[in-house]
């Protein structure tokens, strides 16, 4: 049995935050509370509702004192997640729903909390957005904090771990990433979690290698094995032979080498060999992401998801609420700009405030700009929020999901609404720009008629492609049929960026195609103004803009909109990169 253990073994996660770490295992119990549903005599019901709400308060306290030890280490960016976890605590539907599973079943506090979990969790199971998804399991962190209260076990903190190591967990929580020292923690891998998770977020903003998702690790390894983990492939390999480590030693320093070599770009502008200027922006969730965009040379945020202030709750966010939440992000980046996307939510991830009943189709259904316009006084409140975050810096706000000029105009006219709702009551800019996201196939057909009733447009490729072709992106029998480079894309984007320039407006692109450097060529020589992408893909592509002519990138871009299939001119891009780029590809 040893002997196997000693042989060299290669699993495949997610890869959660990019890098490559060497070191022995660490093996940190972050497993789930074992919990039994059980009845309890009605006289106990009382004393159950004590134990819930004197563990919730137990959690508090846990977190508050974790907040002020970090709070000398960390900036407040990064403490807000924890600023969340305190706000689930007191969710009325996290609260209400717990006790009064206890009050009216007759269960014991920890059966009723594992159903209020359930509720949460199948809730987000069902959501179809990757981001969206993954806040459930910041419910579940919370839940957990609860459950060890109320059953007296203990975490060893982080912050107790000696040496160099990897620390192996079935889970780790957003805090858990926070405690990181990274002189002794050189990455680590879990059982569960997801690329976009909380804590895999949070992984990447303080570049610690990780991968998450290898289902079993925790029962594959034991302390003292050697690790190999690269957070950008998801590639974990258990006791490396020789060969292996030798290999790994050189990729982890050329890996190295290179992230230097990139941020030496960080100051330097977003420029072609001609002079052509192209801005490059992040898109961002929460707060604590802004170091890593001020880190890698972002020009600013070019796509602001508002979407997580309203999860993870029972109840709507306030005006109040979301204006703290805005106001906070405009400052951090000022002078540079924000670009804030209303809430784009809908039947298949809502609110209980909301009030939709379930679809059958949610991804074509009530969401995005059709649900705000539905539901106008909440529309409005974040109308609000956005305008007065606006006199702390430059602000611009766009639509998701329009499909034709009545959602435009519809929308603009509850925006001036609210802008004489607010003056001489709260100052804002009076012209900030207003934009819409192109999405769906009837704006592209129609983007002359839209140009006209906007000041820009922000393509998000994921859904356009999607829409375009028919696909379900997170079908895993359909990947190879999401083709960035299909001819009915190409002209799509192409179509979208010339109605943008007759009418004067600038074309922007926010989707995953921005952050991929192949596509670079393209979307520059295509015409588009900005990208927005992952704060790290910032200096790749900053890379290829600077190496390249746009005269070079129109020539590239035309001659990929001549092939009639997606393969052809994917043939042909890998040619064009391989002969004029191939360095900057290392």
């Amino acid at each position: 049995m040893d002997s196997e253990r000693n042989e060299s073994r290669q699993l495949k996660g997610i890869g959660a935050s990019a890098g490559i770490a060497i070191g022995e295992v660490r093996i940190t119990d972050r497993r789930r509370v074992a919990v039994t549903e059980v009845m309890v005599a009605r006289e106990e019901i009382p004393c159950e509702v004590e134990r819930f709400t004197s563990a919730l308060e137990r959690a508090k306290g846990e977190l508050y004192a974790l907040k002020d030890q970090l709070a000398s280490t960390h900036g407040p960016e990064h403490l807000c997640v924890i600023d969340a976890h305190l706000m689930l605590l007191d969710d009325t539907m996290l609260v209400g729903e717990t006790t009064q599973y206890i009050e009216r079943l007759g269960i014991n506090a920890e059966g009723a909390l594992k159903r209020t979990l359930g509720r949460f969790k199948t809730f987000f199971e069902g959501v179809e957005d990757d981001y969206l998804r993954e806040r459930g399991n910041d419910v579940e962190t919370v839940v957990e904090r609860v459950l060890r209260n109320m059953v007296g076990e203990k975490q060893e903190p982080l912050t107790k771990i000696d040496g160099k190591v990897i620390v192996v967990a079935h889970d780790l929580s957003p805090a858990d990433i926070l405690q990181i020292d990274k002189e002794k923690v050189m990455g680590f891998i879990t059982d569960l979690g997801g690329k976009t998770s909380h804590s895999s977020i949070l992984a990447r903003a303080f570049e610690i290698p990780g991968v998450v998702g290898l289902e079993r690790i925790t029962g594959e390894v034991q302390d003292g094995d050697t690790l190999i983990i690269d957070g950008a492939t998801g590639v974990v390999i258990i006791n490396p032979s020789q060969d292996e480590f030798k290999e790994y030693l050189q990729k982890k320093q050329r890996y190295e080498y290179v992230e230097r070599e990139l941020l030496k770009l960080r100051d330097l502008p977003a420029q072609t060999l001609d002079g052509h200027r192209m801005r490059l922006k992040g898109n961002v969730e929460f707060i604590e992401e802004t170091a890593s965009l001020e880190k890698h040379g972002s020009d600013g945020i070019g796509l602001y998801r508002t979407e997580m202030l309203f999860f993870n709750r029972s109840t709507l966010p306030t005006e109040e609420e979301q204006f703290e939440a805005y106001a906070a992000l405009v400052k951090k980046m000022a002078p540079l700009p924000v670009t804030i996307r209303t809430l784009d939510i809908g039947g298949d991830k809502c609110l209980t405030d909301l009030d939709l009943s379930d679809e059958m189709n949610p991804a074509l259904g009530l969401r995005a700009i059709r649900l705000s316009l539905r539901q106008p006084e909440s529309f409005k409140a974040q109308l609000r929020a956005i305008l007065r975050a606006s006199a702390f810096g430059e602000v611009k706000l766009f639509f998701p999901m329009v499909s034709g000029v009545a959602e435009v105009r519809a929308a603009k006219a509850l925006l001036e609404e609210v802008k004489e709702e607010l003056r001489g009551r709260h100052p804002f800019d009076e012209k900030v720009q207003v934009g819409i996201m192109i999405e769906i196939p009837s704006a592209v057909v129609i983007a002359d008629l839209l140009a006209a009733e906007v000041d820009f447009f922000s393509v998000g490729t994921n859904d356009l492609i999607q829409y375009t072709l028919a696909i379900d992106r997170t079908n895993e029998h359909l990947s190879s049929l999401f083709q960035p480079l299909h001819p009915a894309v190409l002209r799509s984007l192409k179509t979208i960026v010339d109605a943008a320039h007759a009418a004067g407006i600038d074309a922007c692109i926010c989707g995953e195609m921005a952050g991929d450097p192949e596509y670079l060529p393209i979307l520059l020589g295509l015409g588009y103004d900005e990208l927005s992408m992952n704060a790290v893909s910032i200096p790749r592509v900053k890379k290829i803009l600077r190496r390249c002519t746009l005269e070079e990138a129109r020539a590239v871009a035309q001659k990929a909109l001549n092939f009639a299939t997606a393969a052809e001119a994917d043939a042909y891009l890998k040619g064009e990169i391989a002969a004029r780029f191939s360095e900057s590809f290392d």
